[in-house]
């Protein structure tokens, strides 16, 4: 529809495009989707990518899940001509991850490639994405799922580089320069992320509400795609159609 932003979705840490035709809420609205690239590794090359992906838009919306939430964030404190709203979900202004020992998992993922990659990497991967509601979703999803998931979309070459592109951003200092209304998506259960990073978004980025979604998980988006994508066009009709229902806070 002409009158209407396109919805520019940005991939999870498997890189894998959007399915887009789950997202059955949003059906009538233009929907671009993309693939990560494997060479980068910092978060501004990745955002360098997506604005390349952006050619010939006028007007779009950002929806970044996860990793591609902070690649959505960092694009969005760089205030690009054209940009009307953003919607982060499961996602992060610097590396949220306080277990050390995941992040002892994570890290050693990066030194061992071919099978330890594919079968002690991964599977620990699988484990921390994990929800006791996954398996309730219109799309019934589990540990298999996502290390299938990442079987098929993500090199070892492609995880390294975004876990040292993850563990090194930092944004919390720049959420104040993001200039449009934002939601935060967040899963009621959430053990790789933790609730203190949406706090951190919600507070430090002017414009922003956060809407909890309850019995899902990390992959929300893959389990429930359908409630995911309608909390999307809520916030769209009331923050991006023109209804200008939420009063601006502007912090400071």
């Amino acid at each position: 529809m002409k009158d209407q932003p396109t919805i520019v979705t940005i991939p999870c840490f498997s890189g894998s495009p959007w399915r887009l035709e789950q997202m059955t809420p949003l059906a009538e609205r233009p929907l671009r989707t993309m693939r990560l690239p494997v060479e980068p590794e910092s978060i501004e090359a990745y955002a360098d990518f997506v604005t390349g992906e952006l050619a010939g838009l006028e007007r779009y919306v950002l929806v970044g899940d996860s990793f591609g939430a902070i690649v959505a964030l960092a694009l969005a404190t760089r205030r690009p001509a054209g940009l009307e709203g953003l919607v982060l979900s499961g996602g992060f202004a610097a590396d949220p991850v306080d277990s050390v020992l995941l992040r002892m998992k994570v890290q050693a993922g990066r030194f061992l490639p071919g099978p330890l990659y594919r079968q002690l990497t991964l599977r620990f991967h699988a484990a921390a994405l994990a929800s006791p509601f996954d398996g309730e979703g219109d799309v019934p999803w589990d540990k298999a799922a996502s290390r299938r998931l990442f079987l098929e979309n993500t090199p070892w070459r492609a995880y390294a580089n975004r876990a040292k592109a993850a563990f090194s951003a930092d944004y919390v200092s720049r959420l104040g320069r993001i200039a449009v209304p934002t939601l935060i998506l967040t899963p009621e259960h959430d053990t790789l992320i933790g609730p203190e990073a949406a706090t951190i978004m919600r507070e430090g980025i002017p414009d922003a509400r956060e809407e909890v979604l309850p019995r899902t998980g990390h992959m929300f988006r893959f389990s429930h795609p359908a409630r995911y994508a309608q909390a999307v066009r809520q916030f769209l009709e009331a923050r991006v159609d023109g209804a200008r229902e939420l009063p601006r806070v502007v912090n400071g």
